[in-house]
């Protein structure tokens, strides 16, 4: 893993297992700064939180990563993938395939995670898969995500 810096965010629904997921993090060495939410609020939203991670990971999208969650993670990888150079993807459970394929086919620098639909366990597991994973470098996926870019 090549990473510096991991941005978290979340809004209510996924505070608590951002502060599992950062806890697993940080132990092992990973240097990770949170961007909200900072405490429980029922009606925050997740525009606040994930937008400042979204952009910190925009700045150096090649060494900076980005972990967001939300309820379904939905939400939060749309107002993510908002920001030129981010690429966020989802996942809120089943086969982690899905998740080392955002890192090799897609190089994903965000990853959402649905906290509704995973455990503690199981959002650990996809942020470690995520994590080892790395981007393929092979010319197809290269050529289509220049072409995201230029979008």
């Amino acid at each position: 893993m090549k990473t510096k810096k991991i941005f978290l965010g979340a809004d209510h629904a996924g505070f608590e297992l951002k502060r599992h997921v950062k806890e697993y993090l940080q132990n092992l060495g990973i240097k990770v700064e949170d961007k909200g939410a900072y405490s429980y609020n029922k009606d925050d939203d997740y525009p606040d939180f994930i937008a400042p991670v979204a952009k910190k990971v925009a700045e150096d999208n090649t060494n900076n990563k980005g972990i967001i969650f939300g309820a379904s993670g939905q939400g939060e990888a749309i107002a993510a993938n908002r920001i030129k150079g981010v690429r966020a993807a989802i996942y809120y459970g089943g086969n982690l395939k899905i998740v080392r394929l955002s890192r090799t086919h897609n190089n994903a620098n965000i990853l959402s995670l649905g906290a509704r639909f995973l455990s503690k366990e199981e959002a650990v597991e996809a942020v470690k898969v995520w994590l080892d994973a790395e981007f393929s470098n092979e010319i197809r996926h290269a050529r289509r995500i220049k072409k995201i870019d230029k979008i």
